[in-house]
């Protein structure tokens, strides 16, 4: 039965043949109050489609489910509704015999749809808000775990669709001006729709519910499966609730990023290890938006090689990858998301210049090498050049309180101050504010570190020198100089995490010199001692002799010139003596004197 749906999902004229729509939908046009007309305009392909997806969401048919769910929905979409709306739940209920849990699973794709490809209004907003709603509501508050297997890569949809939708909802709310009458009364009387607590205490119930911070740590101790089960319960047992619950991990780091709380980001992530055996990584992008926020929070917090290793090690991952996310329907996410991390990964290495990886930064420099050339010698174009990537790498930034529209006095002022031109930026965009308010704090300490590479490349060029010698070449007094020197040997440490600390938390690490320079200064005197890396042979050999076999490949796979045909009359081909004969007045016409001239016979 799995192999004949299979089969189904992959070709149109099977589903129109082998379905009978008339016993799914039975006495639809005798019970059922739809236009028959609307209903006539679905494919039956697709009716046919979603028969089958119903039936593999009731068998708990993983196999079945996960086809019709990465290649059925995305191929009809493509096909019939990549401009429209999919029909709506209610049109589509007479063919599930109204299975209330297929039709939120199905509104949730609906609305997922919406938002990814078209405009949703302000009842797509509600709406989808509600549909969570009933979803996590019937995952959490249910007599007992729900009898319900999900693909891992759709759960992890649902919480990343989820967040998503939130953050959209909050960049939306935030631009009074915009608002329609209508739409101002609607959020007056919202309530808590799309509230920040209500996102967190969804996200946290998952993680309690399936107590998957306990199962992480059991397994890390190696307790046996019994005891695992027992210390899990009959929740975390289930597959559908272990997933979720990790995912609503990684959630809760993107949500605390997005309120711009990054310690409690990691914080949460505290039981959750980096590498490749954890199962976040069995989702790819999961795994990618992982390593993204966990680096994120660390340039926040200062902590540039840490952020470097981050990034280092999940772009490695997505170019040995390449040809794999090429065929996943989110190949486009993941490539936007690696571009930002390379434009972070700029940024660190600017800021903390490392030799982690010499591959990852020549691509980083020569997709951002203006700004990466500005960046590292500092001055006054590199605050430009940071603030550029950082607006176009950073997450999405939202204010967790809405506006006022609940007082419609202070909404009038908002308004009335927008249209004065007194304030446009606060009554219309907060959430830019909140962007700039983290790009502020970000450009602040990079601009105490903007003379940084001036005075060490002026330090490397001595191994003493006078504090006032050294004064003289920055046109500064010597007083400026010592506290640019303290700020040089400030940037020049920073907190990170050590070899052997990998199943510690992510906040923890010590105090280490990510320079290769230090100095000391001893009365007058600057003493400089600079510490050579030697250089990796072995990558650059790999490296160069992969690009060599690339170009060597290239070669091989050229077509071979076409000889050009004669365009003359065909003669008889010259015998071997005149050949030689003529090949000996060539050679002796164009002998050459040591001067230039032509010698004479």
């Amino acid at each position: 039965m799995a192999q004949q749906r299979l089969a189904l999902w992959n070709t149109e004229e099977d589903l129109e043949e082998d379905v009978d729509l008339s016993i799914a939908i039975g006495n639809y046009g005798q019970n059922m109050q739809y236009e028959e007309s609307a209903f006539s305009q679905i494919p039956d392909v697709v009716k046919s489609f979603i028969v089958h997806f119903h039936q593999a969401v009731l068998d708990n048919n993983l196999a079945d489910i996960t086809v019709a769910y990465e290649s059925g929905w995305n191929k009809y979409t493509e096909k019939f509704y990549s401009k429209t709306e999919w029909p709506e739940a209610e049109l589509i209920a007479p063919l599930v015999n109204d299975d209330p849990i297929f039709l939120i699973l199905y509104r949730e794709l609906y609305y997922r749809h919406v938002y990814s490809r078209l405009q949703p209004n302000i009842d797509d907003r509600f709406h989808s808000y509600e549909n969570s709603c009933e979803l996590f509501n019937y995952l959490l508050n249910s007599d007992g775990p729900v009898e319900l297997e999900l693909p891992e890569q759709w759960l992890w949809d649902i919480i990343d669709e989820f967040i998503y939708q939130y953050q959209v909802f909050c960049t939306w709310r935030s631009k009074v001006t915009t608002k329609t009458q209508d739409e101002l009364i609607m959020l007056a009387e919202g309530g808590p729709v799309w509230s920040s607590y209500s996102v967190l205490n969804v996200l946290y119930s998952l993680m309690q519910k399936s107590r998957v911070n306990d199962y992480i740590v059991a397994q890390r101790e190696g307790k046996s499966p019994e005891e695992i089960a027992e210390i899990v319960g009959e929740y975390g047992q289930r597959p559908l609730y272990r997933m979720l619950g990790y995912f609503s991990i990684i959630g809760l780091l993107r949500v605390h990023v997005h309120l711009g709380d990054f310690t409690l980001g990691l914080k949460v992530m505290e039981n959750v290890e980096l590498n490749q055996k954890s199962p976040f990584t069995r989702v790819t992008a999961c795994h990618v938006a992982t390593y993204y926020y966990v680096g994120f929070c660390y340039i926040m917090l200062r902590r540039y090689p840490d952020a470097i290793r981050t990034f280092v090690t999940i772009l490695n991952f997505i170019m040995r990858m390449r040809q794999y996310h090429t065929r996943s329907y989110q190949y486009d996410q993941i490539s936007k998301t690696a571009d930002r991390m390379y434009a972070l990964f700029a940024m660190c290495h600017a800021l903390s210049p490392s030799r982690l990886d010499d591959n990852i930064a020549n691509i980083a420099k020569e997709r951002y090498g203006e700004q990466y050339s500005k960046m590292a010698h500092g001055g006054p174009d590199a605050l430009a050049a940071f603030e550029e990537l950082f607006l176009y790498a950073c997450p999405k930034f939202i204010t967790a309180n809405p506006p006022p529209y609940e007082d419609p006095a202070a909404i009038n002022a908002l308004i009335s101050a927008s249209a004065e031109g007194e304030s446009p930026t606060q009554a219309t965009a907060p959430q830019t504010d909140s962007t700039h308010r983290h790009l502020d704090l970000f450009l602040a300490d990079v601009a105490a570190q903007l003379p940084v590479p001036t005075l060490r490349s002026f330090l490397k060029l001595y191994t003493s020198l006078g504090a006032k010698k050294l004064a003289n070449f920055l046109d500064a007094d010597e007083e400026e100089l010592v506290q640019e020197m303290m700020v040089l040997k400030q940037a020049s440490r920073s907190i990170s995490r050590v070899a052997g600390t990998e199943g510690a938390s992510l906040l923890e690490g010590q105090t280490i010199t990510t320079s290769d320079l230090n100095f000391i200064i001893d009365e007058n005197m600057v003493h400089i001692a600079e510490s050579t890396v030697g250089r990796r042979y072995a990558g650059w050999f790999i490296k160069n002799a992969e690009r060599t076999q690339k170009i060597l490949d290239d070669i091989k796979n050229m077509p071979l010139p076409v000889a050009p045909k004669p365009t003359g009359p065909t003669t008889a081909a010259p015998s071997s003596q005149d050949a030689q004969t003529q090949n000996r007045a060539t050679r002796n016409a164009g002998q050459k004197v040591a001067w230039g001239g032509v010698k004479v016979a």
